[in-house]
C-alpha cells in the first residue's frame, strides 16, 4: 500500500481540518456476502454434478438465499441485508451450517476453496438454465473450463455518483486484499505455483480484472450501454470487474477473492472490503480522495497477489519500491484504525493478523501436501476446515 496521499477533491468545498475528522458521522454500510461452495463425494473426494437436490431442498428453508451456479457441483449462498458485521457472521455461519446439513442429506460434503485440487472441468455437468447456456454458447472452453469458486462482498453506499468515485479509489487496494485470500494452488491434479489459480482461470472471460478509472456513473453507465447495444452483453451484471457498481442495486461490489476456508476468514475479509469503503467515504467528506493510480500498475500487484499471495511482495507505487505483503496490510489496518470502532468491527478485523501468521488457504492446503504428497488429504483437509466451528 502506498502511503496514504490525499488529493483535495475539486469542489467548492473547503477542506476539512484534521481537527474535525473524528466529529464525521459514518453512514451505515450494510454488508451483502456471497459464497461459492464445492459439493463433494467424500468418499472419491472428486467434485458432484448433485447441486440440484441441495438447492431445491434448500428453497424451503432458505428461499432465494441459495441458488445454483452455472455448474452443478457448484451451490451458492447469500447473506440478508446484514447492517453490521455480527450480524453478517451470524448468517454466514447459519447458511454454511444449513448448506453443510443439506450435502450431508445427499450424502455429500461441502469444500471451500478457489479450485478443486484435481477435479476435472471436463467432467462436470452444466446447469440446465438458458442463461448458463447462453454463456456457453458464446464463450465454449473458456465458460465449461470456468469450475472456480469465490467470495463476493457487496457494500451499501448512498448512490451510483458516490459509488463510482468509490469504485475508483478502492481499485487500489484490491490486490492486498486478494493475496490474503488466495486459496486455489491446485488445478485438475497440478501444483500451479500460483497461490490463486482461480484468477487465472478466470481472466479468459472478457471484462475481468482490475476496471479502468471512470470519471461519473454517467460515464461508467455509457460504457454499459454501449455494450448493450452492440449485443456484446444483456445487462451489467456481464461486467465481471474484480470490483463494480452493481448495476441494480446501491452497492459496491468487491468480487476479486477466493472462498475462504474458514469463517472467520471470510468475515475478516468482509470487514477490511466496508472498512476501506466506510474510510474512502470519510475521506470524501472531508473533501480529500486517495490517490489515483493507472490500471496497468494496479494489475502488476493483482498478478504479484495472484503468483505469491501473502509471502510475496506487491509494489508501493508512491515509494516506488517492492514491499512483502505482511508489511502492507499493516499499512492498510493503520489506514482503517479510525473507523473500525464506529462500524463494530475491531474483533472481526484482528483475525486479519491471524491470517498472516497461520499462512491463507492456499498456503495451509500446500502444507498438507507437502506432509502427506497426497490431493485427497488436501480435500479433506479443506471440507475439515470449511466445517469448522458449525
Amino acid at each position: 500500500m502506498s502511503e496514504p496521499i490525499l488529493t483535495p477533491l475539486i469542489t467548492n468545498k473547503p477542506v476539512i481540518e484534521a481537527t474535525e475528522q473524528n466529529q464525521i458521522n459514518l453512514p451505515p454500510f450494510t454488508l451483502g456476502i456471497e459464497e461459492e461452495f464445492q459439493v463433494i463425494d467424500p468418499e472419491t473426494r472428486q467434485l458432484r454434478s448433485h447441486m440440484h437436490q441441495i438447492v431445491e431442498g434448500g428453497k424451503m428453508i432458505l428461499k432465494e438465499q441459495v441458488k445454483s451456479e452455472m455448474h452443478q457441483s457448484v451451490v451458492e449462498v447469500g447473506t440478508n441485508i446484514c447492517r453490521n458485521i455480527k450480524e453478517a457472521k451470524e448468517e454466514v455461519l447459519y447458511l454454511r451450517k444449513m448448506v453443510a446439513e443439506l450435502a450431508q442429506q445427499q450424502g455429500l460434503v461441502i469444500g471451500a476453496a478457489g479450485t478443486h485440487p484435481f477435479s476435472m472441468w471436463q467432467d462436470q455437468l452444466i446447469t440446465d438454465n438458458p442463461r448458463y447456456h447462453e454463456i456457453v454458447n458464446e464463450m465454449q472452453d473458456a465458460a465449461r473450463s470456468n469450475l472456480i469458486f469465490g467470495l463476493h462482498v457487496h457494500v451499501g453506499i448512498k448512490n451510483r455518483e458516490q459509488g463510482i468515485k468509490l469504485m475508483n479509489s478502492a481499485r487500489y487496494f484490491l490486490p492486498h486484499i486478494f493475496a490474503l485470500s488466495t486459496n486455489s494452488p491446485f488445478w485438475q491434479g497440478r501444483n500451479t505455483g500460483f497461490k490463486s489459480y482461480r484468477v487465472k482461470v478466470f481472466d479468459k472471460f472478457p471484462r475481468t480484472g482490475i476496471p479502468d478509472y471512470f470519471s461519473s456513473a454517467e460515464e461508467y453507465d455509457r460504457y454499459i450501454n454501449l455494450l448493450v447495444k452492440t449485443k456484446c452483453i444483456d445487462n451489467g451484471k456481464k461486467i465481471w470487474y474484480d470490483i463494480r457498481l452493481h448495476p441494480f442495486f446501491n452497492t459496491v461490489e468487491f468480487r476479486m477473492c477466493d472462498i475462504p476456508m474458514r469463517v472467520e476468514e471470510t468475515i475478516a475479509l468482509a470487514a477490511l472490503m466496508q472498512a476501506i469503503i466506510a474510510k474512502l467515504v470519510k475521506l470524501m467528506d472531508q473533501n480529500l480522495d486517495f490517490r489515483q493510480y493507472g490500471r496497468s500498475l494496479i494489475m502488476e500487484n493483482r498478478w504479484r497477489a495472484a503468483r505469491y499471495g501473502i509471502e510475496g511482495k506487491l509494489i508501493d507505487f508512491g515509494k516506488e519500491k517492492e514491499v512483502p505483503v505482511a508489511e502492507l496490510t499493516e499499512e492498510l489496518l493503520a489506514f482503517v484504525e479510525d473507523v473500525i470502532d464506529d462500524l463494530g468491527s475491531r474483533e472481526e478485523i484482528g483475525y486479519i493478523r491471524t491470517m498472516i501468521k497461520e499462512g491463507s488457504g492456499a498456503d495451509r492446503q500446500l502444507a498438507v501436501f507437502k506432509k502427506t504428497g497426497d490431493l485427497k488429504a488436501v480435500v479433506d483437509y479443506i471440507v475439515a476446515e470449511t466445517n469448522k466451528g458449525l
